[in-house]
């Protein structure tokens, strides 16, 4: 499969990220640029180009755009998915997390442990619905799904 080489957030619209928020969007940005699956696949009997990929995300009308291109500039793709399906899931994530990021201040390792073992499980139902919702439009494995899905939430946060 091809792999995305570039990511951009379009959050030129929103407020400033958290200390956390911006963390969380480094973290998620490094590791997919790191190790991402990520493909086109041929559509209304037309072929995709190949990657490798530039990918720029953004909010645009209240839809998650996906706006992609070859490393040669060439625009290959661009989809625009509901924001609806993604927003019980990004509330509860960033719910966990605060509950994580304070925990990590005051509870013991066993508490945490816990509150992380919720979190991961919140963040891979968000990358399961990045997956099914992005089906037939580009091809993900688990890990990208959950790292395109932090990168989701980052934005839907100020959005």
């Amino acid at each position: 499969m091809s792999h995305i080489t570039h990511i951009a957030l379009n959050d030129s619209n929103l407020p400033p990220p958290t200390p956390e928020i911006e963390q969380e969007r480094k973290v998620a940005m490094f590791d997919l640029l790191e190790e991402n699956s990520f493909s086109l696949p041929a559509r209304d009997d037309r072929m995709a180009p190949d990657g490798p990929y530039h990918v720029d995300l953004s909010i645009r009308d209240k839809r998650l755009v996906f706006d992609i291109a070859t490393e040669g500039g060439e625009k290959a793709a661009e989809f625009h998915l509901s924001l609806s399906p993604f927003r019980q899931v990004v509330k509860d994530y960033w719910a966990i997390c605060e509950s994580y990021y304070n925990a990590v201040k005051n509870m013991p390792p066993s508490q945490i442990e816990t509150i992380d073992m919720a979190r991961r499980g919140i963040h891979n139902e968000g990358a399961r619905i990045l997956q099914e919702r992005l089906e037939g439009k580009a091809e993900i494995d688990a890990d990208t799904a959950r790292r395109l899905f932090t990168l989701v939430c980052v934005l839907h946060f100020g959005g």
